[in-house]
Parts: C-alpha cells; structure tokens; sequence
C-alpha cells in the first residue's frame, strides 16, 4: 500500500529545508574587519621591510662589488691587500659558517639533554626553577658573554688546547702552534655554543611536553624503560620540533657579533684550526663591528656588502629548514612513505556487480556452499 499524504515521513521529506536554506551566513562585525586588517597589513609589512633591507644592502653594495681594489680607496686601509670584492668576503663567509658550525655541534646536543632532563627525568620543582634559569640566560646581553670570554673562558680552556695540540697535533684541527693567550677559534665557539643554549632548549622543552601523554604510556605499558620511551615516543613526535630549534640556534650564531670580536684573534684567511693566534678565520659581523669606524665611505661599502653576504646565508639557512621541516612533518620523520600494492580494477567491478563479495572473490562458488569454496568429500568411517 501506499503511503499516506498525511504521514510524517513523507511531510518531513516535502517541507524539509534544504542544504542551502540550512546554512547560517554571520553578519561582519566591524571587529572582524579590523582584525582582518591588522593581520593583513602585518604580513604585507613584513616583506615590504624584508625587500627593504635586501634593497638597501644591493644599492649601499654595489659601488664596492663593481669597483678596481687595486686602485684607489679599496686599496689601502682596512681593504689593503685583496685583489676584488670576493677575495675579501669569501675568507669572511667561511668564518662565519665554521664557527657557527662548531659552536652549534658543541651547544646543540647539550641543549636537547637539558631540555629532556627539564621535560621527563627532573622533579617538577627542580624543573621549574631550570626552566626559568634557561630562559634567564636568554636575557644576558653579548657583551658580558663577550667579557665572561676574555676573563675566564680563555684561561679555563688554555690547559685543555694545550694538551690536545701536543698529543693530537698531527690532526688538522688542534695543529700548529698553540695559542698563548687563549684568543682561538675554539674558545670563541664555547661561547657561542653558551649563547645558544636558551634558544634551543626553550623551544625543544615546549615540543617535548607536547608529546601525547598516550604514546608514553603505551610505550611504558609495553615495558619500555624510561630511555626506551623517549627514544620510540618522544623522539619521533619531536623530531621537526628539535631539527627547527637546532637551525633557529644556527641562525643566532651566524649572527653573533662582540662575543667573537671580544675573544678571538682573527685574520682573513681560510682556517681548520682551533687552537692557534692570529690563524682565525675572521666571521662578517666581527669584522663590520671592528672595522667600520676606521673605513671610508667606500669601504663601508664593503663592509656593508658583506652583511649582505651574510643576509643571503641566513635567507639560505632558512629556507632549507623550512624544506627540510615540510619534508620531516609530511613523511614521519624523512622516511618514504610505503605505497600500497595496485588495485585489481576488474575485483572492484566484480564487486560491485556480484550480489557479494565472496562471489566476486570466487566467481565458481554454487549456492550449495554459499562460502564460495567447493564442498570437501565427507570423510567415511573411521576404523
């Protein structure tokens, strides 16, 4: 029979509103559209200050990047002795990256350790107060990293750099003759590895709370040991979190700019070693820091287009994390991702057509055995 006119399920499907008239539309506040603006406007105003500054570098650079340096202003003073505009910065640029380098594979995986000590292992209260240190630290100014340097970094570590250049001398790094004062490459980057230390410890802290309170406990309930645990759950959730701390670290030391011009003593050369006077390769802040009262108009110049070496490094250094964070977060961690085995298009149609999907699976299955497989002989007697 047929279903009434009347009945409530067919005056439900009649009278029903649609998808469209369903749909609330909010009426704009004028909140909302400053809100709008201010976020737009702010994001718009940070590349126009980004193209500002790289503007400003390329016009304030290009007199020196195209002008003779054997003749002239670039010839003598703070520019003397260098053939063109990359004779004077490439020397400037490897020092840059190598102490940043150093300091960051000294600093680095001290930072992870207090950050995971602070996070998993040390007692709330005694990890409250290491937190706020961490974070005080971040508040020193350069110059009294710079001071603490000179006065007690340099003779602290001169025994130590002198004991390794007499046993290890004939490696690369700890050759030549041995500082007397302490002012080396590898007391500088001590330094640095200090000065980072808050900024990478903050961040990887904050990730490593993050970590979902389930994948612990079922690391732990599965009998993992503490370790365990945080290598199989906190590691792995971590891992982009850890790798963006370590770069933004690098980025600080790229940058640095009394501590290094306060401690070592550099020249403009390239340099392996760590432990030797006047054999420093010399980084691109210091050297501006150093130099630019004593420079004319042309050599600022220079100096100035060597920040803009070091403008385009940090661009550089960034936009490889970036790649490298996309890459971490989107496959777990670099891994690839395993890809399924091809899908059989005739089974699907097969399933599609067939009254089940056993029939499709086994197209000669008889009703007689609606499991699809043939029916096995019964077994006689047994005797």
């Amino acid at each position: 029979m047929g279903q009434r006119a009347g009945a409530p399920g067919s005056s439900a499907k009649k009278s029903g509103p649609t998808p469209e008239a369903r749909r609330i539309s909010a009426k704009a506040r004028p909140s909302d559209q400053i809100f709008k603006f201010l976020s737009t406007g702010s994001a718009v105003l940070i590349m126009v200050i980004l193209a500002g500054v790289a503007i400003f570098l390329i016009v304030k650079a290009l007199p020196a990047i195209t002008a003779d340096w054997s003749k002239g202003a670039l010839a003598g003073g703070t520019t003397a002795n260098h053939a063109d505009f990359w004779t004077y910065t490439l020397p400037l640029i490897w020092g840059t990256v190598w102490s940043a380098l150093i300091g960051l594979v000294m600093g680095g995986p001290v930072a992870i350790g207090i950050a995971l000590f602070i996070s998993h292992y040390a007692p709330r209260r005694v990890a409250g107060v290491l937190a706020y240190l961490v974070d005080l630290l971040a508040a020193v100014p350069s110059i009294i990293f710079g001071l603490w340097g000179i006065f007690t970094i340099r003779k602290f570590l001169l025994p130590f750099q002198t004991w390794l250049n007499h046993h290890i001398g004939w490696f690369p790094l700890f050759g030549g003759t041995p500082s007397s004062t302490g002012s080396t490459m590898f007391a500088a980057s001590v330094v640095l590895a200090v000065m980072i230390l808050p900024i990478i410890t903050s961040i990887t802290r904050e990730i490593f709370l993050q970590t979902p309170r389930l994948h612990e406990e079922a690391a732990l309930a599965l009998g993992a040991t503490k370790w365990e645990t945080v290598r199989l759950a906190v590691f792995p959730y971590a891992r982009s979190g850890m790798l963006s701390a370590i770069l933004l670290g690098l980025g600080r030391a790229l940058g640095e700019t009394m501590a290094i011009a306060m401690i070592m003593s550099p020249a403009l050369i390239f340099s392996l070693r760590l432990f030797t006077d006047n054999q420093n390769s010399q980084t691109i802040a210091a050297n501006i820091a150093l130099n630019f009262p004593e420079s004319n108009s042309l050599q600022r110049d220079a100096l100035i287009g060597t920040g803009l070496m070091l403008f385009v490094i940090s661009l550089i250094v960034n936009f490889a994390a970036r790649f490298i964070i996309g890459r971490t977060g989107r496959t777990g961690g670099g891994r690839k991702a395993k890809k399924l085995p091809p899908v059989n298009a005739t089974s699907i149609l097969a399933l599609d057509d067939s009254a089940g999907p056993l029939e499709a699976l086994h197209p000669h299955a008889s009703s007689a055995h609606p499991e699809g497989l043939p029916p096995t002989p019964t077994e006689g007697p047994r005797e």
